[in-house]
Parts: structure tokens; C-alpha cells; sequence
């Protein structure tokens, strides 16, 4: 009689059960013994030595099984975490609608009925309004917005700010009266959803909202047009309340193609902050500010810029209201490719089915996504 001893290096076993291959590395020998009548089996991933006494080859299999059924779950799980980290994610911006608003609705639900089609598709997590909603700040306007916008509630998280557009004016000078953004846009809409943060004060004009992926995690930060003095505090406390997310600063006004805005607040006779005096109060002095979004002036532009941590800020406009049917639906899509540390800008238009290739419109930026590196000492 033989005795056999197997001991299975579960490295180098790859099991199969059904149509599944795994192996957990770096495991040691599991000693299983045996009895075998005639000779030592061979098999990938086995040692045999020979000892004495005798069993079935069964008995083989049911612990060949056995391992297999033990190993199987931990195998699947951290194959799917390991995925899951290295998956990209995108981010959709929605530059100013005002004139689909106003003449051509149905552009507005085109761009909101496509991105709720590709939320899974394209692994959308978030979308950010970049401002001047409506062209009038009328109720009819906002009801065309309203009926666009709903389209994703309960879809995917999204963020909204008002612009010089939503603001009602007074003898022909702009006002800060918000009231028919915050009748259609109020915090109340979203006050139970678990992305949506808060907003200062009453009004739903300068909001904060959260979205996670593959352990990143974003705080978009939507400031009024021109922000006051006291929103930016207000805006300085929350961020260095939130130093474990990565934050995307959501304004309609704040840059030109080449350049940061510079009179904004005063060409329209109120009070607050140009584009560069923002930067210079609130965008520098943080370090994990990442991004600032915004809209208003028409075209595109990049900004690279160094903060106070020597960390670049990405800054970035995006404003197609000028082209025909109030912007032809375009939309720009960044695209988050962790593993390799990339955002790729797309622009498209749901309504042309097309992507703008310019380099202005759609290329690629270096933004660093190692999950070690979020948090912000």
C-alpha cells in the first residue's frame, strides 16, 4: 500500500468550475493527503510524495473541489475590485442652454435624453450646468428647462448654477434676484438625494454636490455669477471642511478663451468678483482644488495654472451658445481614465451625432488619480 501526501501551490492551480479561471497568488502550500493504489498523480499546480497507505483518486477531486470552492469568491471579489479601481468614469458639461430654452427646446431635451441613454454605457457619475439656463429669466423659459433637466432626475447626479441670464434685471440693470431659478431649481428638489450637499442660505445659488469612483472622491462646488465677498468665505469654509475630495469649482463666468475675466461684476453694475479675483481669493489657496468649469463667454479655452501648493489647477471654458440653433447641442464629455492618469476631453453633439475633432475641442490632459495621493494634509 502507498500513501501519498498532495500539496496544492495555489498559485499555480488554476481551477475550473464552469466557464471560471482563477488563482490567488502569493498563497502558500495547503497539505492535502490522499490514499492512491498505484502511482503519484500529475497535475498543473501539484506536488506529489510518496508516502503509504491507500484512497481513491476521488478523493482527489472532491479536495481539488473543495479548494476550488473555497478560493472562488476571494478570487472573483478582488478580480472585481481590481477593475473597478483601474475603470474610467465620465463627467458631462452643459454649456449655457439659454437660447434652447428660449427658441429651441427640443436641442435641450436632445442633450438631456442622451446622456441619460449613455449613463451606464459611458460610466456617467456626474453633469455639470455651467450657467445662463435661460435667456430671460421668464417662467415659460424656466418650464422649458425644468421638462429638460427632470429627464435625468433620479438618472444621475447633477449640479446647476445660475448666470447673468437667470437673474432678473431692473431698469435694464441686472439684479441678484434668482427667485424663478429657485422656483424650478430650489434645494428642496434635491434635498433627498444623497449627492446633493447643501447650499448657503436659502437659495439654491451657490450649491455643493459629491460623486465617488474607484475610491476618487469629487465635491463640485456651484458658485453665483460674479461671487460675492461672502460666498467666497463661505466657499473657503466648506472646502477646508471637505480636504479628503477633490474639488471642481462650477461658475458661469470666470474665464476667456486665453485668459481670466477681469470686469465682469462691474460691466453689469453689482457687486462681487472677477474671474482673476477669484482665482486670486479662493481657487490659489487651496490645495485640492482641481478644476474650475465655466461658461458665459463664447468659444473654448484652457487654462493650466500653478496654486499656492504648486499643484495645477485645469481650468477650463466651454461656451457654444454662438452657433447655429443656440450651440447645436454640443456638449463636452471629460472622460477619467485612472490607471492612466488621463482625462480625455470630447466634444459631441447629440443632435448632429458627431464629435468635433479640432484640438480645441477635443484632446487629452494629464491629471494625477493615484488613490494614495487624495487626501490633502
Amino acid at each position: 500500500m502507498l500513501r501519498w501526501e498532495v500539496k496544492i501551490r495555489l498559485e499555480q492551480f488554476q481551477p475550473q468550475f464552469g466557464s471560471t479561471q482563477m488563482g490567488i497568488p502569493g498563497l502558500p502550500l495547503i497539505p492535502i493527503t490522499i490514499d492512491e493504489d498505484t502511482r503519484p498523480m500529475s497535475a498543473p499546480g501539484f506536488i506529489c510524495e510518496r508516502k503509504q497507505s491507500i484512497q481513491s483518486r476521488l478523493k482527489l477531486l472532491v479536495a481539488v473541489l473543495w479548494v476550488s470552492f473555497l478560493i472562488q469568491p476571494r478570487a472573483i471579489a478582488e478580480e472585481k475590485a481590481a477593475e473597478k479601481a483601474a475603470e474610467s468614469f465620465s463627467v458631462v458639461l452643459l454649456p449655457d442652454t439659454q437660447l434652447y430654452s428660449e427658441k429651441f427646446p427640443e436641442i435641450y431635451k436632445v442633450q438631456t435624453e442622451w446622456i441619460k441613454a449613455n449613463v451606464e454605457k459611458r460610466n456617467i457619475k456626474f453633469v455639470i450646468h455651467l450657467g445662463d439656463i435661460v435667456q430671460n429669466a421668464t417662467v415659460r423659459e424656466f418650464i422649458v428647462a425644468d421638462k429638460a433637466q427632470a429627464v435625468l432626475d433620479d438618472v444621475v447626479p447633477y449640479s446647476m448654477v445660475p448666470g447673468n441670464h437667470d437673474m432678473k434685471t431692473l431698469n435694464k440693470r441686472l439684479t441678484r434676484d434668482t427667485t424663478n431659478y429657485n422656483k424650478y431649481f430650489p434645494p428642496s428638489r434635491y434635498k433627498n438625494q444623497s449627492w446633493y450637499g447643501g447650499h448657503k442660505g436659502e437659495t439654491n445659488d451657490n450649491n455643493y454636490c459629491f460623486f465617488e469612483e474607484g475610491g476618487l472622491k469629487f465635491m463640485v462646488v456651484s458658485l453665483e455669477f460674479a461671487p460675492t465677498d461672502e460666498t467666497i468665505d463661505w466657499a473657503r469654509k466648506l472646502i477646508s471642511q471637505h480636504k479628503d475630495c477633490r474639488v471642481i469649482v462650477a461658475t458661469h463666468c470666470y474665464m476667456r478663451p486665453t485668459m481670466r475675466e477681469l470686469t465682469s461684476p462691474r460691466r453689469y453694475g453689482i457687486e462681487g468678483n472677477s474671474g482673476e479675483e477669484l482665482f486670486q481669493k479662493l481657487i490659489r489657496k487651496h490645495k485640492n482644488i482641481d478644476m474650475v468649469m465655466c461658461g458665459h463667454v463664447l468659444g473654448v479655452g484652457l487654462l493650466k495654472s500653478k496654486n499656492d501648493f504648486g499643484n495645477e489647477v485645469i481650468e477650463m471654458l466651454t461656451d457654444y451658445q454662438g452657433l447655429p440653433n443656440g450651440g447645436n447641442g454640443w456638449l463636452r464629455i471629460l472622460k477619467f481614465v485612472p490607471h492612466e492618469n488621463k482625462i480625455y476631453v470630447e466634444t459631441y453633439s447629440p443632435l448632429l451625432k458627431k464629435i468635433n475633432p479640432n484640438e480645441k475641442h477635443t484632446y487629452q490632459l494629464d491629471y494625477q488619480m493615484q488613490v494614495q495621493n487624495q487626501a490633502v494634509k
